[in-house]
């Protein structure tokens, strides 16, 4: 009897143990989808706006961080129409975790500006070309910042994604816009190169700050003050270069779709997108790793460039269906890898093997879930 007693103990234990896991495997696996359409949405949206006339790059600025309040519904809706976790939104936000926050929001929106005004200017196979060093600088800059280890796993998918993207910028060598100046030329040459290093930079600095939060819920929380403070830098150079009496302009006599659709499809549905991009590669980050976010945005040019295809009737040759089979090869095998850890450690758990559930998911980095004596309320709020 006691005997008995004891296996419907120690299954029950279990049943905690394994709980937070399989939450988070599927949290994750929504993160990933969240990324998937935010990311080759706002990349679709954003040339959409300079396809049809748009042409301001403080407007393409504000729109990639503008739809922040958004952000409202994910912090405050698992408390108070859910009741999916007991915590109040924005305690244990402490002024440090504020201060860093605003910091990075920041130099993200300075991030943002450097893009628009590098892809304003380049041809998308330069563009292409030098953002695609930014996964490098990624792997470099995790080593020295969050002690990542360098594997075969993360180091082959690098240098498959890299070569994918290096082929791709190769291929869309006659997308060259046509009174590129010298000038131009190397502003927009400079300005790529420091997007994708302070995107690198960004990476993992946040996974850094992240390992501080106690919850999923506080990196959103995190996130909207980030994209917060970047709205309020692309806010500032809006009016200080009229740039939404640009987008009134551009509105009413420069969009060859007229004003209703410049407003819902390249504005809103832009702010969108983007948000969800944003807050999708910050929750990869904390539920994996930095070096893992950048191999999943490096991954999705790939998906840009079939999402092209698809959508605008763009070619695709030799080149780049060989740079499509890279990438899907690279990240896939990367993915997969992950996939396994997982199991790995969900097998250990179910053994008794782990005094405290901690899931591995990348090379170098874990992220805790739970403690074997937690009950499932508690585990609740981890995630």
């Amino acid at each position: 009897m006691s005997d008995g007693r004891v296996n419907v103990d120690q299954q029950e234990q279990n049943m905690v143990q394994v709980k937070p896991v399989k939450r988070n495997l599927c949290l994750l696996l929504a993160t990933y989808g969240a990324l998937f359409v935010g990311s080759i949405a706002s990349s679709l949206l954003a040339k959409y706006y300079f396809v049809h006339g748009g042409s301001s790059r403080w407007v393409s600025t504000w729109v990639q961080s503008a739809g922040f309040p958004l952000l409202l519904i994910l912090i405050y809706a698992p408390y108070f129409i859910f009741g999916t976790t007991t915590r109040r939104p924005f305690t244990r936000f402490t002024r440090r975790h504020l201060i860093f926050s605003a910091l990075i929001g920041f130099v993200l929106g300075f991030n943002n500006f450097l893009f628009s005004w590098g892809t304003s200017y380049l041809p998308v196979s330069t563009s292409s070309l030098l953002l695609s060093t930014q996964l490098i600088f990624t792997l470099l800059l995790s080593v020295i910042i969050v002690k990542q280890k360098v594997t075969f796993s993360n180091l082959n998918c690098v240098i498959l994604l890299t070569i994918s993207s290096v082929l791709l910028a190769l291929g869309s060598s006659q997308d060259k816009p046509p009174g590129l100046t010298k000038t131009k030329y190397f502003i927009g040459f400079l300005s790529t190169i420091g997007a994708g290093l302070l995107f690198a930079l960004y990476l993992p600095v946040t996974e850094k700050l992240y390992r501080t939060v106690y919850c999923y819920s506080m990196v959103m929380e995190m996130q909207f003050v980030f994209e917060f403070s970047a709205t309020v830098f692309a806010t500032i150079g809006m009016a200080f270069d009229g740039g939404f009496k640009e987008m009134v302009k551009e509105a009413n006599h420069v969009f060859t779709k007229g004003p209703t659709v410049y407003w819902t499809v390249a504005i809103l549905a832009n702010v969108v997108t983007w948000q969800l991009c944003f807050a999708a590669t910050s929750g990869m980050v904390y539920l994996t790793s930095g070096i893992t976010g950048g191999i999943c945005m490096t991954a999705l040019l790939a998906m840009n460039v079939i999402g092209g295809v698809v959508v605008y009737g763009d070619e695709f040759g030799g080149i780049k269906i060989v740079s499509t089979v890279l990438c899907v090869w690279g990240f896939s095998s990367y993915v997969y890898g992950l996939y396994v850890k997982m199991k790995k450690e969900e097998k250990k758990v179910k053994s008794g093997e782990y005094p405290g559930v901690k899931t591995a998911v990348e090379d170098g980095g874990v992220v805790e879930m739970g403690k074997v004596n937690d009950v499932v309320a508690t585990a609740d709020d981890r995630v």
